[in-house]
């Protein structure tokens, strides 16, 4: 912490430092970390006690993306039934409820598109069915995100699943069936292996 405050105080004097200055500042910032600790007051504190260590439940609690291959999927599992309540409990305001009418994005459609969708929803635009649970569990509902246990969020995805036409009516939703999905955009998308820097990009 020491060191923390030796180099804010260091940034306070870049800061301050009039023009035509640079040769004292120099000076300052050559005379080393000690130098600078000893301009401070003499009751500056070693620490400001802000915050707290992270515990491993914390960082669990963060801990929580999920990839296209289903790798940190929780264990849970839910119903196209289930999820049909979920929706029309917590979706249904802001998707409305078909997935398609609401006022916020559209959720359903199974129209192909060509070259870029005017509309991209669920069904024709997304290519791994695992975001849906890496962004409803991060982003939703709206207004209490997180607050959807592991079971609804399958629940709600397999609903959500179900209204494109990706899965049947009595699909079950868990860390091995979400994986297997094939999305019909999927192989519309490549992974950017280019190398070289920006210049290449």
């Amino acid at each position: 912490m020491k060191r923390a405050v030796a180099l804010l105080s260091a940034a306070l004097v870049v800061g301050c430092e009039a023009a035509g200055e640079d040769a004292a500042l120099a000076n300052v910032v050559d005379s080393g970390e000690d130098a600078v600790t000893a301009s401070l007051p003499s009751n500056a504190p070693d620490r400001f006690n802000f915050g707290s260590d992270a515990s491993e439940a914390r960082i669990a609690m963060w801990d929580i993306d999920i990839r296209p291959d289903g790798e940190g999927l929780p264990p849970g599992s839910g119903t196209v039934a289930e999820g049909q309540r979920v929706f029309m409990t917590y979706c249904v305001a802001c998707h409305g409820a078909t997935g398609a009418e609401g006022p916020n994005d559209r959720l359903v459609s199974t129209a192909e598109w060509e070259q870029w969708p005017n509309d991209p929803t669920v069904g024709n635009y997304w290519p791994y069915a695992t975001t849906l649970y890496d962004y409803i569990r991060r982003a939703m509902p709206q207004l209490t995100p997180g607050t959807l246990t592991s079971d609804e969020t399958y629940a709600v995805i397999g609903y959500i699943l179900n209204m494109n036409g990706l899965v049947a009516a009595d699909a079950v939703m868990d860390a091995t069936t979400l994986p297997d999905i094939e999305m019909p955009a999927r192989d519309r998308f490549v992974t950017d292996d280019r190398q070289g820097g920006p210049a290449i990009r």
